[in-house]
């Protein structure tokens, strides 16, 4: 990662891949913290939380947290969690907001010397490319430290740079959690 201070940055947070993983690493995101550390890598002038909304709030970011998220610079993409199952009567739960990740980071990525995603899906090994043709750099974050690990092999690849989130936690981590 450039520590080029006219460097411009997105933030591209796949909301359940960064609790998850921070959860297998023992620790809680702090969110000023997340921002200002990469803050220091350059001018970070989007950051994005994606994350679907489940009428099970176990499942779901809270509210509060969301509408702390809001007011501090953070942009909130949020999509029903659930939708209707077509083969029957019932809903089924939507996993992931991917589609809406890359289709952001795809329109905004000219407009940044570097897109940092919280992501560890191989499907966004496409996405990382398509960017890195428009000459942005894309660094991923995710962590190998679980077993298994959390990020794919080709999307780590892929990347121009890899960030283990292990390594992150002493500089992003709420206090008093793992650090």
């Amino acid at each position: 990662m450039s520590n080029n201070p006219a460097s411009r940055i997105a933030l591209y947070i796949d909301g359940q891949n960064l609790f998850s993983a921070a959860r297998e690493l023992g620790f809680q995101v702090d969110f000023t913290r997340l921002k200002d550390f990469f803050g220091r890598q350059g001018i970070v002038l989007r950051a994005s939380i994606y994350w679907p909304v489940d009428d099970d709030p176990k499942y779901s970011p809270p509210r509060p947290l969301v509408d702390w998220l809001d007011a501090h610079g953070y942009r909130i993409v949020t999509s029903p969690g659930s939708i209707p199952n077509e083969e029957s009567s019932q809903r089924r739960t939507r996993a992931d907001m991917k589609v809406e990740l890359a289709v952001d980071a795809l329109g905004y990525g000219v407009h940044v010397d570097q897109a940092i995603f919280f992501a560890g899906s191989r499907d966004f090994r496409t996405l990382f490319a398509a960017i890195q043709r428009q000459g942005t750099r894309v660094t991923v974050v995710s962590t190998l430290q679980t077993d298994p690990p959390l990020i794919s092999d080709e999307l780590r690849r892929q990347a121009d740079a890899f960030i283990d989130l292990a390594e992150l936690k002493s500089a992003i981590a709420l206090d008093g959690w793992g650090a």
